[in-house]
């Protein structure tokens, strides 16, 4: 499957855009995960976002890139989701390398800190992310921060 990558800063995003990553976002971790939380939480200003459309232009993939001291001292990258449509195709394994080359495109070669739900640790752990610390429930769900050095 050919996706097509675009990474935006909030500003640069058009308002389609922006509509298509908020309704991935709901399907997945609300819906889909039954997980009712907020959202928005004030980050996506101070971030760029990237996302992968099919072939016939739909959103299927998406990562939001938040600049050092917003979420943590660090880069991070959160929000990670494929649509159901395309699991199990390699595409979540690509959103995570074009993330990681997009931080260091964007901030240089440093390290990068995520909220991994525990589940997703081996996952993460194959692109060199290490556990830092406890597991911790964030909106019912257990997490562990995860560090990849520079």
């Amino acid at each position: 499957m050919k996706i097509n990558w675009q990474i935006k800063h909030f500003n640069e995003l058009s308002l389609q855009e922006m509509y298509d990553f908020m309704v991935l976002r709901q399907e997945v971790f609300v819906v889909e995960q039954d997980c009712p939380y907020l959202d928005c939480d004030g980050k996506d200003q101070f971030s760029h976002h990237l996302m992968g459309y099919n072939e016939a232009n739909k959103l299927v993939a998406y990562t939001r890139l938040v600049k050092p001291g917003v979420s943590y001292q660090e880069v991070s990258i959160g929000r990670v989701i494929t649509s159901q449509k395309v699991r199990r195709m390699g595409i979540g394994i690509d959103l995570m390398k074009k993330s990681i080359e997009a931080v260091y495109n964007l901030y240089g070669r440093q390290a990068i800190r995520i909220s991994a739900q525990c589940y997703l640790e081996k996952f993460y752990g194959s692109f060199g992310f290490v556990p830092t610390g406890k597991e911790y429930l964030e909106d019912g769900i257990p997490h562990l921060e995860m560090l990849l050095d520079a």
